[in-house]
Parts: structure tokens; C-alpha cells; sequence
């Protein structure tokens, strides 16, 4: 599988932003796809993951705020993002694994895309 991601850029606090991230391969729709994040020193931190059968999962500090969606027909994954504050400035990275099971590790994910900058300002 092949990652790209799209979508990042500069916003002000209280804005919106969707990510998406293009998917190659024909068995995207087995794939659990996420989506992380990371700041300049910092660890990559897990913001969202979607399962085959739409479960969902993600870090309190964007619940309510960011939804994470996919379209199987179109091998697209999004993270739509409300709300946006300062400290959700970062480079967020989309990711795929080929199992059902729901993870917010990054070492789970075998699959990275490139990355897309989401610039916050206060």
C-alpha cells in the first residue's frame, strides 16, 4: 500500500481542515488506516484509526473535534478537523495496517504516507 496525504495547511485558531490521504492497492478495504501527528522533537503521536468496519478510535485531545472517515470506493481516508487549536499544529501522517484490530501505536503500522503540515495560529 501506498500512502498520500493531502489537505494540511495554515488556519486560525477555531478554523477547519480536512486531511485526506490516497490510498493505492487493491485490498484497501481490509486495511485499518490512521492518522498521526508530530511536533519538532517530539514522539509521533496517535490522533486516529478506522477499522474495515468503521469502529473508530481516537486520542482524547480531539474527540468531539476531528472526525476520521474513509471511502473504500475511492481508497480514501480523511480527517476532518473542527475546532483546530495551537497545540494541534504539527506534521500529521496517514498509516495502514493489513488487520481489523484498532491500534494507536505507531510500531502497529507498517505503512506511512509522506506527511501534510497543519499550521494553527493563536
Amino acid at each position: 500500500v501506498q500512502l498520500q496525504a493531502s489537505g494540511g495547511g495554515l488556519v486560525q485558531a477555531g478554523g477547519s481542515l480536512r486531511l485526506s490521504c490516497a490510498a493505492s492497492g487493491r485490498t484497501f478495504g481490509s486495511y485499518t488506516m490512521a492518522w498521526f501527528r508530530q511536533t519538532p522533537g517530539k514522539e509521533r503521536e496517535f490522533v486516529a484509526a478506522i477499522n474495515n468496519g468503521g469502529s473508530t478510535i481516537y486520542v482524547d485531545s480531539v474527540k468531539g473535534r476531528f472526525t476520521i472517515s474513509r471511502d473504500n470506493a475511492k481508497n480514501m481516508v480523511y480527517l476532518q478537523m473542527h475546532s483546530l487549536k495551537f497545540e494541534d499544529t504539527a506534521v500529521y501522517f496517514c498509516a495502514a495496517r493489513s488487520t481489523d484490530v484498532l491500534g494507536i501505536r505507531s510500531t502497529g503500522y507498517g505503512y506511512w504516507g509522506q506527511g501534510t503540515q497543519v499550521t494553527v495560529s493563536s
